[in-house]
This record gives structure tokens, sequence and C-alpha cells, in this order.
């Protein structure tokens, strides 16, 4: 309605830049699978600047901003082009599990892609 998107959408716009730094970074998700592992959200949370509009062009930034032993935080921005007009920021935690569901903590191999992102 009114041509405004959904709140609930920047969340899927933060999975989208999350799943596109992983794979930029040469892990992506399904090498976390192939390997036993699994990263589901354990927090979310955005604060929005402004609505995003129907049909406006957007840029997602995400980058990797701590790692514990078992989790790691990406923070995102997003921003309506070609203005580069800031629209929300906000961050997801990940806790790294195995298929038992039980915390991990996070392979050495796969620490160092994340850090050096």
């Amino acid at each position: 309605m009114m041509g405004v998107v959904y709140y609930a959408k920047f969340f899927v716009w933060m999975e989208v830049g999350r799943m596109g730094l992983l794979r930029d970074i040469d892990i992506p998700y399904k090498e976390w699978e192939r390997r036993g592992f699994h990263i589901p959200v354990v927090q979310a949370h955005a604060d929005y600047n402004t609505s995003a509009r129907l049909d406006e062009e957007i840029l997602v930034k995400t980058r990797v901003a701590s790692l514990g032993r078992t989790s790691i935080k990406f923070e995102n921005e997003t921003y309506k082009l070609p203005e580069m007009k800031l629209l929300c920021t906000g961050h997801t935690v990940h806790s790294l599990i195995d298929s038992s569901e039980k915390a991990v903590p996070i392979p050495d191999d796969l620490r160092a892609n994340l850090t050096s992102s």
C-alpha cells in the first residue's frame, strides 16, 4: 500500500547481503552445510531512517562486525541509489550449530575467511 516497502523486507535484504558476502569470501552457505554446519539467526535488529519505495534501486552493504567463539555478527547498511541515501542500518547475530543443533566453535579456516572480510 502507498508504494512503501514493507518494513520486514529489510531483513530479507540483509540476508541477501549476508549470502553475497559469504560468497565473496569463498565460504558460500552451501559450504557451511557441506561441512555439517548451520548459522541460524539468534538476534536481528534494524533502525529505520526513512522508507524505501517500491521500484527503487537499493544497495546493501554487509560486513562481519565481530566474531565470538560460536557466533558471528553481521552489520548492514541499506541505501537508496543513485544518491546513496541511507535507509536503514541493522545487524544480525548467528550461532554456528552442528546437525544436532548444538553450538560449536567456528573452525579456524572459516574464522580466517570471516576475519578477512
